[in-house]
């Protein structure tokens, strides 16, 4: 590494949100030398959100979605290639092509991809989508827009339960499968999900819950599936919505602490090895990471947030170039929105890690709310219904590590708020999706065994 952190050579695998946004923001704390971005996809950077919303609506098309540049980072772009594993030795790089990247300093920004249905035969039928890059959504935008006979969504998390909305927004008609309780319940909890699964019905979906999808058919085509409880459905689209796959598998070989859960680092970014030394040259960004947070235990966290891919990679190029007591943790709250059926659904901190909730601000009748989540004595996360103005309020106390139930501060204060109840967050392998945040307790994700020589 050489002495002036500012100079040197820098490669940032991953040209997604995190990966720009990492490499504008060494620019801007002063970098002069060398940086490469390497990104699988052909395609510059570009925002996910508007996939499953406005690309799906046709309000929008996925080639429009490209994220702007806040300042041209001044990089050697190398797109459509794909990173194949890294030397912590020789600080290199290598790529599909056969090239080795040499680094002072590297940033893993390859986060997730779609998880597909576990059949290959049945995933490979005509209509059976994944909704993650450009081309999903491309694809099943224009398989909307021809006006099927019924879509099936497995899944209803947040990214199922958007598509499940376009569709009737759309006028289509549409079934969802869920194999926990309800919609959302992996990232709400048992309260708000019940209000989920209220209005997907009052919209008109077909929702079918405490149910798994058992075979998808068709004759190339697909043409309906058979769900675990014995019905089958019979659809012309089916979108396969079970989660994120954290896209670490090219690191199997690199040393790194790398996993299913993603790549475990510290709050100031630094990767972890295999055997929980931290890392100098190595830093993480975005969905793909996992990490502390003081707030939460100090659990391991992996977030599928667009908010912390951006905040985290501001932290990570900081560090990159700066010398250690000038170096900053990554404390940001993990936040989320999302809008479908009408509402919009924001929330701050880690609902999961909870174990009572109150609705302090209005009511789940006139489905506009602001539903406090407390763990132990104090408040950890909120969840607004329309009423995203309060998110600000509550993300104060969290930080704050206020007393649960919150005190009175926010107008429209319910008059039962100091009524808790159980959140009811369930276990995540009960659930078809994925949770978009997840703890991970403490330890790392590969398991050593030493074996020590005789003698």
């Amino acid at each position: 590494m050489p002495g002036d952190l500012k100079d040197g050579r820098i490669v940032v695998v991953g040209a997604s949100l995190a990966g720009l946004r990492a490499a504008e923001a060494l620019r801007d704390e002063g970098f002069t030398g060398s940086l490469t971005v390497v990104g699988d996809e052909r395609h510059p950077p570009y925002d996910r959100p508007p996939l499953s919303k406005q690309v799906l609506l046709g309000q929008a098309t996925a080639d429009t979605t490209e994220l702007p540049m806040r300042r041209d980072p001044e990089a050697d772009w190398r797109l459509g290639v794909r990173a194949t594993g890294v030397d912590l030795l020789t600080k290199r790089v290598l790529l599909a092509d056969g090239e080795a990247l040499p680094y002072d300093r590297v940033l893993i920004a390859t986060g997730t991809r779609a998880r597909p249905w576990p059949d290959p035969d049945e995933a490979a039928l005509d209509g059976v989508f994944t909704l993650r890059t450009r081309e999903d959504a491309a694809g099943l935008a224009e398989r909307l827009a021809a006006g099927p006979e019924r879509v099936l969504v497995i899944g209803a998390g947040f990214t199922g339960s958007e598509i499940a909305s376009a569709c009737r927004e759309r006028g289509l008609e549409v079934t969802v499968a869920e194999r926990g309780p309800a919609p959302l319940v992996g990232a709400l909890g048992g309260t708000l999900s019940k209000l989920a699964a209220v209005m997907q019905r009052n919209h008109g979906v077909d929702l079918r819950t405490g149910v798994t999808v058992t075979a998808l058919h068709g004759n190339g085509r697909f043409t309906g599936a058979d769900l675990s409880d014995g019905s089958r459905v019979e659809a012309d689209v089916c979108v396969v919505a079970l989660g994120a796959v954290r896209n670490v598998e090219w690191l199997a070989e690199s040393g790194l602490a790398a996993g299913p859960r993603g790549i475990a680092c510290d709050a100031g970014c630094r990767a972890f090895n295999m055997y929980g030394i931290v890392t100098d040259d190595v830093f993480v960004a975005g969905d793909v990471s996992r990490f502390p947070h003081p707030l939460f235990g100090y659990q391991m966290l992996s977030l599928e947030h667009w908010g912390n891919a951006v905040e985290q990679a501001g932290v990570a190029a900081h560090n990159m170039v700066s010398p250690g007591p000038l170096q900053r943790p990554h404390l940001a709250l993990p936040t989320f929105w999302s809008t479908q059926f009408g509402l919009n659904i924001k929330s701050v901190g880690v609902p999961t890690f909870s174990d009572h909730v109150v609705i302090a601000q209005g009511s789940l009748e006139a489905r506009r709310l602001a539903m406090v989540y407390g763990y132990q004595g104090r408040v950890t996360a909120a969840v607004t219904v329309d009423m995203a103005k309060s998110l600000d309020y509550y993300a104060h106390l969290i930080e704050t590590a206020a007393p649960f139930p919150p005190p009175p501060g926010a107008a429209d204060r319910a008059i039962a708020a100091d009524i808790t109840i159980p959140s009811e967050v369930p276990d995540p392998r009960g659930l078809s999706h994925g949770p978009t945040v997840a703890l991970t307790g403490y330890l790392p994700d590969r398991r050593l065994t030493l074996v020590q020589p005789a003698g």
